[in-house]
């Protein structure tokens, strides 16, 4: 299969919505799965749609082939004007890359990576920015920017450093080498490795464990974690209490006091 601009992108960002699991698969596996700039904005708002509905309580993002996403291609990106200006470059990146991840960071359901094989470039900050990652044993994670020149985008410098330290995100950025799963799970950037026939099996185990949670409680943790590192004490210790304080009015924190009370198991519905 060859890219052409009339295929839908529908074929080439697969979803269905399994058990109250959300699965977004990019699906160009003689690409490695680049994402060009309409695969994007459909992942984008498959992420926003997960948010919104209340029957969605854990999102996965996978591929097909031996690629889990090689990177952006460039082919779909609006056009450049004839005589570009200052400007137009950080547009393009706050509009593209940074959204990308962002839509990741921001989604409101807890979002597993299930990385089937190589992540490079944005392909590897996709991973790194969700709330989870699996990897199979044949994965590969490569800040590939330094091979071509470029400063790493799509929120690499944002995310590396907070994930394995300074002088490891610069290790990896600087030499631009492939980093097995194995190193990749040392470094404490993948949760767990599995055979690559495990890696379906495990991520809907997980997902499936995260969609019978309390979904609002886990929404309010993901938000007061992934602030923590960008705040103070005193205001990461506010914005607990705001959360705790939110929290306590759902239905599912009712349903888990009651359980315990009870000596049940609880039963969340994510409201």
């Amino acid at each position: 299969m060859t890219f052409s601009p009339e295929e839908p992108v529908e074929s080439l960002v697969l979803h269905t919505t399994d058990n109250g699991v959300s699965w977004i698969t990019l699906n160009r596996p003689e690409a490695m799965n680049a994402v060009t700039w309409d695969q994007r904005e459909r992942v984008i708002a498959l992420l926003d749609d997960a948010s919104a509905d209340p029957d969605v309580r854990a999102v996965v993002i996978t591929a097909t082939g031996k690629g889990f996403c090689a990177g952006a291609d460039l082919r779909g990106t609006p056009a450049a004007r004839a005589e570009p200006v200052t400007g137009d470059v950080a547009r393009t990146i706050r509009r593209g890359a940074q959204r990308f991840v962002t839509a990741v960071l921001d989604c409101e359901k807890p979002v597993i990576a299930a990385v089937n094989g190589v992540a490079a470039g944005i392909g590897a900050h996709l991973a790194f920015a969700c709330d989870l990652v699996l990897a199979a044993e044949s994965a590969r994670f490569i800040e590939v920017f330094v091979r071509r020149g470029l400063v790493p985008d799509g929120g690499g410098a944002y995310l590396l450093p907070r994930l394995v330290g300074p002088q490891r995100a610069k290790e990896l950025m600087f030499f631009g080498d492939a980093l097995s799963a194995a190193g990749a799970e040392r470094m404490g950037l993948v949760n767990r490795v599995v055979a690559a026939q495990e890696l379906e099996k495990t991520a809907r185990e997980w997902a499936g464990r995260l969609a019978q949670g309390p979904t609002r409680t886990l929404a309010l943790t993901k938000q007061l974690v992934n602030a923590s590192l960008d705040t103070d004490r005193a205001s990461a210790f506010a914005a607990e209490a705001a959360a705790v304080e939110i929290a306590m009015t759902t239905r599912d924190a009712n349903e888990g006091v009651a359980s315990f009370v009870e000596r049940r198991t609880p039963e969340y519905r994510g409201r």
